[in-house]
């Protein structure tokens, strides 16, 4: 789950007002009545997150409790001064995003020589079968993305935030899902939880650096006030929906997404849509 700083979604430097809001903010995610509507086991996950933050802030709250707390993570006697951390160069921003992308290539290049016809292992899923939830927010380039407008094709739904350490490792894959997929009818949505990036500091400019950085190019919906991730009942990140061609949701998985994943569920998906197209 990380530490309590990423649990509360702030950093390990951030002021005890900063803290106090951000658990302000997530004791309201995971208010009681919004938990209730949950499935069993989103529920039960949620009460567990819920227990965690309650843990997490008693102890930042209190300033020798954290010290104590800050010394355990560091290994030293005290807190000691903060290091500033250093942006990346543009020469470092450059290799790291060539290696993103070698990534995503040699993950296509592996998937096409041990051939398409291969049915890929996924882990498993929960089981789904009700209508998604419809939304139009904005994206990154000012307009707008609107489920609706995928109606007919396979839609990977993917909840993340920056702060997020599985959501960045499942990048790679998702952008590989992505190019090798797209053309076949796949359409993968990041819907970025911009409410909570917001409270933590990050603007649309900073959510913008940190895609370009990991080479994703695959649509971002921006859930500002938080709708979306109402709607869809979020609340562990990452967080992922498979949506039919009808616009129902069949998988969703809470965790982090392998391209051998998103490859068997849209082949069932996508072969599913094709037996009901068929006289």
């Amino acid at each position: 789950m990380g530490t309590y700083y990423t649990l509360l979604g702030v950093a390990p430097e951030a002021s005890q007002e900063a803290i106090a809001e951000a658990y302000a903010h997530q004791r309201e995610r995971y208010n009681p009545e919004r938990v209730a509507e949950l499935d069993p086991d989103l529920r039960k996950v949620a009460v567990e997150r819920s227990t965690e933050i309650e843990r997490a802030y008693a102890v930042l709250a209190d300033a020798e409790h954290r010290r104590q707390y800050d010394a355990s993570l560091s290994g030293a006697a005290g807190r000691g001064p903060t290091v500033e951390r250093r942006s990346l160069t543009p020469r470092e921003r450059t290799y790291a995003l060539i290696g993103v992308v070698a990534a995503i290539v040699l993950i296509a290049a592996t998937w096409v020589l041990t051939g398409r016809n291969t049915a890929p292992q996924s882990q498993a899923m929960a089981e789904v079968n009700r209508p998604a939830p419809s939304f139009a927010v904005p994206n990154l380039a000012g307009g707008t993305v609107n489920l609706a407008d995928y109606k007919g094709k396979v839609v990977l739904l993917n909840f993340w935030g920056t702060w997020c350490e599985p959501c960045k490792r499942e990048l790679p894959a998702l952008q590989a899902a992505h190019t090798t997929l797209a053309g076949e009818g796949l359409v993968v949505i990041g819907v970025n939880l911009t409410d909570d990036e917001l409270v933590q500091g990050r603007d649309q400019a900073a959510i913008k650096a940190y895609l370009v950085e990991y080479g994703v190019t695959y649509p971002v919906a921006l859930d500002v006030q938080g709708e979306v991730t109402n709607a869809y009942g979020i609340y562990p990140l990452p967080a992922s929906f498979f949506i039919d061609g009808e616009g129902r949701i069949r998988y969703k998985l809470i965790g982090e997404l392998t391209l051998a994943d998103v490859q068997a569920r849209f082949a069932e998906l996508k072969g599913a849509a094709a037996t009901v197209r068929t006289p």
